[in-house]
Parts: structure tokens; sequence; C-alpha cells
């Protein structure tokens, strides 16, 4: 039996011509920069995570630099994120001139260990941004608690984790901001690239739509220097289109992972947990298992495909040398790296596939 990763192709032919048609409407009004369709994107989505604001942006990586620089990241100041994430949350404080300091992960559940993050902070310190990893919601009380002690703004890595809820409210409106990707391995892809910034505050929602059009407040008046991070209106309507699927579709991912979670009980791997008050949209789903790489090579050999994300952390990255951080200054981000793996899920499995999946996995490393 075959099982893919991904299905992309087989997703857009479920919506092929509702796609077609949104597409022929951006084309009719040759609106190919922003235009309707974005505009009536970001209202929908604001509505969807239950925020005041949505700027629709270029990528996820514009959507991250540009909520750093709207809550006030400048040069020669830190912000606090997880090293067990895509380089894009790095990279988005270094493109403001700043310094990413990291704090080690929370081993039972992938996120940033709150119970660390304290004893980062210095004078320096402007933000805190934690990543919604794999779709599943930092702990975000606490984390606010800290913020407003210290007087720190909180910029939410909501890039995997469209639709996720914490304590009951959507990600993208549980700090001062929130960055979302829209590429189109998400639960919510675009035809291409996008991204967006979700905010409840009227400054950063300002600065956010300047920034992104070269710092346009209106035609040819240029308040600041900004940037080329505009959505193309192709890829609104898409995500138009999408967006009324996306509750659907992190259902069946829930179902498919509770499964999962039934198939592999007593299995020797370690399943991130789940918090009951919360709703993980699994944008992956992720085991830990010794030595990952004979189960990948095993699991292929069956036909399953599978996915390492991600296999170095952030500090241990050529890009962040100079930064100086050695091999087991974050020892449970190291661990974690080490013995992901990540297994296909996706709304076009079938029952079939996920239990063959589930057994192959529970046959491979055996039972406790």
């Amino acid at each position: 039996m075959k099982v893919p990763f991904l299905d992309l192709k087989g997703e857009f032919l479920e919506l092929r011509d509702e796609i077609l048609s949104a597409f022929d409407r951006v084309g009719q009004s040759a609106s190919f920069a922003q235009g309707a369709e974005v505009e009536a994107f970001e209202r929908e989505f604001a509505d969807f995570c239950g925020a005041k604001h949505c700027i629709a942006l270029s990528n996820g990586t514009a959507a991250l630099h540009v909520g750093l620089l709207a809550i006030g990241v400048q040069p020669s100041d830190e912000v606090i994120t997880t090293p067990n994430t895509f380089i894009a949350t790095a990279e988005a404080i270094t493109y403001c001139g700043a310094r990413p300091v990291f704090v080690d992960i929370d081993s039972s559940t992938g996120n940033l260990d709150v119970s660390r993050i304290e004893r980062a902070i210095t004078q320096r310190t402007r933000a805190i941004v934690p990543v919604h990893l794999y779709g599943r919601p930092a702990d975000m009380d606490p984390l606010r608690e800290i913020a407003a002690r210290h007087g720190l703004h909180i910029l939410e890595d909501a890039a995997q984790a469209h639709g996720a809820c914490y304590r009951g409210r959507r990600v993208g409106a549980l700090g001062d901001a929130a960055a979302f990707s829209f590429y189109p391995t998400k639960n919510l892809g675009a035809c291409g690239e996008g991204g967006a910034l979700t905010t409840g505050d009227e400054q950063i929602a300002k600065f956010a739509r300047a920034a992104r059009s070269h710092g346009q407040t209106t035609r040819y008046e240029h308040e600041s220097v900004g940037y080329n991070y505009r959505m193309q209106g192709l890829q609104g309507a898409a995500l138009r289109v999408k967006l009324r699927y996306l509750r659907a579709w992190n259902s069946r991912r829930r179902e498919i992972a509770a499964e999962y979670r039934r198939l592999l009980r007593g299995a020797r791997v370690q399943l991130p947990a789940d918090d009951l008050r919360d709703e993980c949209v699994y944008h992956q789903f992720v085991i830990y298992v010794q030595n990952r790489d004979v189960l990948a090579t095993q699991l292929a050999a069956r036909g399953i495909e599978t996915a390492v994300h991600y296999p170095k952390p952030l500090h241990l990255q050529p890009a962040y040398a100079s930064l100086d951080l050695s091999r087991g200054s974050f020892p449970n981000a190291e661990c974690a790296c080490q013995r992901v793996l990540s297994l296909p899920i996706h709304p076009r499995l079938t029952p079939e596939q996920i239990a063959y999946v589930g057994n192959s996995v529970r046959e491979v490393v055996g039972a406790n």
C-alpha cells in the first residue's frame, strides 16, 4: 500500500471548479496585487481567528518580520523564542537587527518551556515569540503573565496552527499580534506563497498595512521605508475558497490523530501531550523514537512516506554560529530533533491507510 505524506494534488482536484472560478473573478477584475479578493479574505480570516484586524502579506516570513517591527523590535534588542522551529522564526528577528535568544522546550509538548523564560530576560529583551509547533497551542496564559510583568510584547508564530484553540480561543488573537503562513502544505494553504498578520491593536494594524506596501499610507505618500510584501489577488481568492473547508479539514486531522494514538498505545514511541482544554490542529503528527532514521527507512520500504520536522535545532545551524551556542545548550530541543518523525496526516487519508501506518510503526518499533 502507498501512503503519501501529502496530497496537494488531491486537494486541488476536490476544489478545482471553485478555485478556477475564484481565479476567474480575479482575472475579470484584473486585481492581481491585493484587490477585492484579498480584502474579503482579510475580513473572513480575522473573523475566523476572533481578531479585529487581518493584514494579508506575501508569505509567513514577511508576516513575522512586519509583526516584529510593528511591536517595536529594533536593532540591538533581544527576542526570546524556541530553537525547535523552522528557521524563519529566527530569521525574522535577525531581519530587524535584533538577536534571537533561545529557550529550551518542554519535552512533553515540543513548545517553549514557560518555566525557563524569565531566566532568559535581560534589559534588552523586547518580545517573546512562542511557536504553536505542529498546530499545538503554546501555553499562553503564563506567557502573557510573564510579558505583562516585564513589559514585553508577544508575537505568536501561528504558521502551523490555523484554527487551533487555547482555552476556547483561537490562536491569532492571544498575543499583541500573530503571524500566519499560507504555504501550500499548511492546514490552510494558498496556491503558492501567502501570509497574514492578525491583531487587535489599531496601531499595529496601521503600521503593517503601510509596511507591506512600501510604507504608503495613501498613494505615493510614504511615511516610512517599507517593503514589497503585498499578497497576490489570486492567493487571496484561493484562500477564501479553502477557508470554508478549514474547520472540517482540521476536524478530520484530529480524528486521524486520535486513531494514530489508539493504534500506537503501548508502542515504543513517545507522543506529544495534548491539553484537553485546548484543540491541536495537527499540522504534523509527530512521534519521538530511538533510531528514527532506521524507522523512516523501514516505513519507506512499506510505501509509507514520512518527514522530519526538524532535524537540527536553530542554535546548531551554521547560520547562527555567531551566537556561539554549543551542543548541549538546549538538551530537550536537541533530543527532540534527533528523535522526531512526522507521519502522514492529511484529510484525504483513508481508514485503511491510517491503520496501515499505525500498525506498521508498531510492528517496526515493538511494544513496551
